[in-house]
C-alpha cells in the first residue's frame, strides 16, 4: 500500500481530505517534516504533500535540505492539473508543497494522480 505522509500547517486536514477520497490505496499518516523526510529516505514512505500559508517555502524546506530539489515541488498557491501532475511523478518528485487554501482543490489532484501511477 502507497504510505501519504501530511505535514506542515494544514497537514490535518490534508489527510482528512485524502482520506475522504475513498480510493482505499493509501495510508496516509500526519507527520512532522524531519519524520517524513527521514521515513522518505529509508523508504518507509512513498510520498509527502506539505502545507503552509503561502506554499512557497515552509511547506517543502526541510525536506528539500534533505532529500534535495529534485525529489521536490511546490505548486505555490496554484492548482495543478492532473497532467502536471503525472509528468512530475515520472520524474521523480515524491514531496509535494502547496498553501493551505489550496487544500481542498490540491490534494486530491496530487492522490488521484498518486493513485493512477500506482494502479
Amino acid at each position: 500500500m502507497t504510505k501519504i505522509l501530511t505535514g506542515g500547517v494544514g497537514k490535518a486536514e490534508v489527510a482528512e481530505t485524502l482520506q475522504g477520497l475513498g480510493t482505499g490505496s493509501f495510508d496516509v499518516v500526519v507527520s512532522s517534516d524531519m519524520d517524513a523526510a527521514m521515513q522518505l529516505r529509508t523508504g518507509q514512505a512513498d510520498y509527502y504533500l506539505g502545507t503552509c500559508h503561502t506554499g512557497a517555502g515552509a511547506s517543502l524546506g526541510l525536506l528539500v535540505g534533505m532529500l534535495g530539489s529534485d525529489a521536490c515541488h511546490t505548486f505555490g498557491r496554484t492548482v495543478p492539473s492532473p497532467e502536471e501532475v503525472s509528468a512530475l511523478l515520472e520524474s521523480g518528485k515524491k514531496a509535494f508543497g502547496f498553501g493551505m487554501d489550496q487544500i481542498d482543490d490540491t490534494a486530491p489532484v496530487i492522490a488521484r494522480a498518486i493513485a493512477a501511477r500506482v494502479a
